[in-house]
């Protein structure tokens, strides 16, 4: 049974899209180590990607060109300093050489060496083959898949899995929520519990700790700068940047100079109806206009969905408990998690093989799990928010404008944090065994949604609101 970690699921990195810009990083990463693995590494004089299907078709607007080269060139996701990202690439551009793997120059001109194919690979809809020359010899070529939520898998390793044994080495090993459920039964444990016993089996508890505070503080500082940010997206569009705006007519006169006197502040504005809405929003909107513009987020479970989860936490602690913890998030995040685990497991988190209802209602869903648990629900009405959450999402289909992780995805994520908070309340007030559809039965039946939609709908950039809205309407 495949064992996910909650930190599998929440991942920081680069914006904008997990599958379209850290996957193909994460890959870039992969391949060199296995060049270096084979003993090929050295020697290398030069690189040519190639780009198959949805990677090709919405690999510009969603900065797949600039996510390869700065793979290649040995920079890591989770810590390169965003202001080094567009030197560095615009040097490559211009030199036509790259220091691969943070090694030795490589002749590398992207413009001729990173070809966009229309089609198609048979495994998934993100395809990308990485091959290597010396002395215009090829010598090496290997092909990975992003699989959606910055997971890559290596094609060789595909077929390798129908002979390998995987070992349970989760004390609760959990492919179904029935089963989570199950384990919650027999044990009179929540579900965080049986998720960190979980996680206690990889880590110890001091480093699960401080994982997850790098994730909090990475989301509370993505918040804090889309809302103090002002000014237009980038990529053409010329998407004006809310979060800004917004947060300026919410905040009142308070004074604060980190971000955690910035959650102070909040906890005393107004808190009628329209205003939570607004802040609600307002916290969502500052994350994806971070994550558009090539800024540090946490995939959650993906970037084009990286502003539910900590819009929904950040609620629950500067409206429903001012005396929320560390202790509070970590229970929210640990929830949150495993119940995207299960998603990816049953189902799939990539908007190339689901569409939107794989990202921005996945991330829906674990929020609205992991708030119930905090507003005290049982792990039934926990599965059930969840399930509320996934059920008024499917179908959702995902066509960017452009290209872009801008139109109408932005705003998605603050629909879909609103609709988790409902979810939640929902199911706080409903009794689960009045429930119709179990959590099993909407992640399977997403799935079967998903292989039947059409392909256009499905992060190329090809039907819908990509076609029917042009670059000259906006």
């Amino acid at each position: 049974m495949e064992c996910i970690s909650i930190f599998d699921m929440l991942k920081i990195g680069i914006g904008p899209s997990s599958s379209h810009t850290l996957g193909p990083w994460r890959a870039a990463e992969r391949w060199i180590n296995h060049l270096k693995k084979e003993d090929v590494f050295e020697g290398i004089t030069s690189i040519k990607v190639d780009l198959y299907g949805s990677l090709s078709l919405t690999g510009k607007g969603h900065a797949t060109d600039l996510a390869v080269i700065l793979g290649l060139a040995g920079k890591d996701p989770e810590y390169i300093p965003v202001t080094e990202i567009q030197p560095l690439v615009a040097e490559v551009k211009s030199i036509h050489k790259i220091m691969f793997g943070n090694s030795y120059m490589v002749d590398f001109n992207p413009t001729s060496d990173i070809i966009f194919n229309k089609e198609f690979l048979s495994f998934h809809a993100n395809a990308i083959k990485f091959t290597a020359f010396k002395n215009e010899k090829e010598i090496a070529n290997d092909t990975y898949y992003s699989i959606g939520g910055g997971f890559v898998v290596r094609e060789e390793l595909i077929h390798a899995k129908e002979n390998i044994k995987i070992h349970k080495t989760f004390p609760f090993p959990i492919q179904k929520a029935k089963e989570l459920e199950t384990y919650c039964k027999e044990t009179q444990l929540k579900i965080s519990d049986i998720v960190l016993e979980n996680e206690k089996s990889l880590r110890t508890d001091d480093e699960i700790d401080t994982e997850i505070k790098r994730i909090w503080d990475t989301m509370l500082e993505c918040m804090y700068i889309g809302c103090h940010t002002e000014g237009t997206l980038p990529g053409g569009l010329n998407v004006r940047r809310r979060a800004f705006d917004m947060h300026e007519k919410l905040k009142g006169d308070f004074t604060y100079q980190t971000p955690k006197e910035w959650l102070q502040t909040i906890r005393k504005t107004e808190v009628k109806f329209r205003q939570i809405l607004k802040w609600v929003s307002c916290f969502a909107l500052s994350v994806n206009e971070v994550n558009a513009s090539l800024g540090r987020v946490v995939t959650a479970p993906t970037n084009g969905s990286a502003g539910v989860i900590p819009a929904v936490l950040m609620y629950y602690m500067v409206i429903e408990n001012h005396e929320a913890s560390f202790k509070d998030i970590k229970q929210f995040l640990l929830v949150a998690g495993e119940i995207g685990s299960i998603f990816k497991k049953g189902a799939t988190i990539s908007a190339a093989m689901g569409g939107c209802q794989a990202e921005i209602g996945v991330s829906s869903a674990m929020a609205a799990g992991a708030l119930t648990e905090l507003l005290g629900g049982t792990p039934e009405q926990v599965l059930m928010a969840s399930e509320i959450a996934m059920e008024h999402h499917l179908g959702l289909t995902c066509d960017p404008i452009g290209g872009l992780v801008q139109i109408p995805c932005i705003e998605r994520n603050a629909m879909g944090a609103i609709k988790a908070i409902n979810a939640a309340e929902l199911a706080l007030e409903s009794d689960y065994l009045n429930a119709k559809v179990p959590l099993d039965k909407v992640i399977s039946s997403m799935w079967e949604t998903a292989k039947d939609m059409n392909s256009k709908y499905k992060e190329t950039s090809e039907g819908g609101l990509a076609v029917g809205v042009n670059l000259s309407d906006c």
